[in-house]
């Protein structure tokens, strides 16, 4: 069996990537149809999601939902472990959400064109002018209504722990003046780890906290709120099962989470 699991995942990744553009091409006929942009959004958490995992034989399990009210607008922050959490938190989170992504992405077809037709947030990272006006239309769109997800860590990590935090997003939510609603999950990395396509079964867990407030805060306010909704992930992540985070909680400038900045654990 060992022999064939090589050929067992590039058939898999072969089915996944025929999946989607399957879906991406019926919600945006559908998305036309109906002239709803949510259209795509909703077909995603309930039909192209679920598929990720069950293909490998694995189960997300999710968490009690805290006591929100679902129809105002928040900022989900969730760490970032797998590919997989892109559909897992499609379709853990019961609202739909955009997420806040890297302008590379926007060129995969396919993806890019589904990102863009949904209003999805591209950064691009390398032009600070161009980063902070993709996040000023993120505001927009919050305070218009509709729920954000971003990834505070700004890449994969490479061991599973939780690694110190971009504040981009936290300008965001302070601009915004939205709740913050923490977002941890466990599992991923182990079912598709970084840098490969093998997908392993591996149960995945996600949680989700409770919101933490942003009316009334300034720039100032800014660092504090990183550590806070930090803290509240790696708590919310060890109560899953797992690692809990390194110490340091700011990622320097230009230097996303990685394995080489201070990996000393803390739950």
């Amino acid at each position: 069996m060992k022999l064939l699991y090589p050929l067992i995942n590039v058939l898999q990744a072969l089915f996944l990537a025929v999946w989607g553009a399957f879906w991406i091409t019926l919600s945006g006929v559908l998305m036309v149809l109906s002239l709803n942009g949510n259209v795509p959004l909703m077909m995603a958490r309930r039909l192209w999601a679920p598929m990720h995992w069950r293909i490998g034989g694995s189960r997300m399990f999710v968490e009690p939902l805290p006591p929100l009210d679902w129809s105002k607008p928040y900022i989900f922050l969730m760490n970032h472990q797998s590919a997989m959490d892109i559909p897992c938190a499609f379709a853990a989170l019961p609202v739909n959400i955009r997420f806040v992504a890297k302008h590379a992405l926007k060129y995969v077809p396919f993806l890019g064109w589904y990102m863009a037709m949904t209003g999805m947030i591209f950064i691009n990272r390398s032009n600070h002018r161009e980063a902070v006006k993709s996040l000023q239309q993120a505001g927009e769109r919050i305070r218009s209504g509709k729920s954000i997800l971003a990834f505070p860590e700004g890449t994969r990590s490479r061991d599973g722990l939780i690694h110190p935090f971009k504040k981009g997003p936290f300008v965001l939510a302070i601009e915004a003046q939205v709740p913050i609603v923490p977002v941890a999950i466990e599992g991923s990395f182990q079912n598709l780890p970084r840098g490969g396509i093998g997908l392993r079964k591996h149960a995945i867990r996600v949680k989700v906290g409770m919101p933490i407030e942003t009316k009334g805060l300034t720039p100032a306010d800014r660092d504090a709120l990183l550590r806070q909704v930090r803290d509240a992930i790696i708590q919310l992540n060890t109560e899953i099962g797992g690692p809990g985070g390194v110490q340091q909680a700011i990622a320097e400038r230009g230097f996303e989470g990685s394995s080489e900045q201070k990996s000393s654990s803390s739950s």
